[in-house]
């Protein structure tokens, strides 16, 4: 059974920082295009970093050089860290896998990928 647990979130203030953690398991972790996306109420979701064995990692041109996404392929676990976090960060984020590689034209397409984990919300204050 695929199963994606996404944690990490809470409330900060604004420069502050968090980790977030999605715990995989149930595929073959190591051959997906695994990327986290974004939803903030009243708002489309929005793909915030992609990372695979073979391609990436990209980011999006609002969190570039303040988010890093990395993966631990022996623990089958994804994390995003972010620093210097805004306001308008603030949203609900979701671990997202997908058979293959990232690429740079799809991977923030978000209807590329298969399996979603439940997400973690992340509340920014000024």
């Amino acid at each position: 059974q695929v199963q994606l647990v996404d944690s990490g979130g809470g409330s900060v203030q604004a420069g502050g920082s968090l980790r977030l953690t999605c715990a995989v398991s149930g595929f073959e972790y190591i051959y997906y295009c695994m990327s986290w996306f974004r939803q903030a109420p009243g708002k489309e979701r929005e793909g915030v970093a992609g990372i695979s064995t073979g391609g990436g990692p990209y980011y999006a041109d609002s969190v570039k050089d303040r988010f890093t996404i990395s993966r631990d392929n022996a623990k089958n676990t994804l994390y995003l860290q972010m620093d210097s976090l805004k306001p308008e960060d603030t949203a609900r984020y979701y671990c997202t896998a997908d058979s293959g590689s990232c690429y740079q034209g799809t991977w923030a397409n978000p209807n590329r990928y298969n399996y979603w984990g439940q997400g973690t919300q992340v509340t920014v204050s000024s």
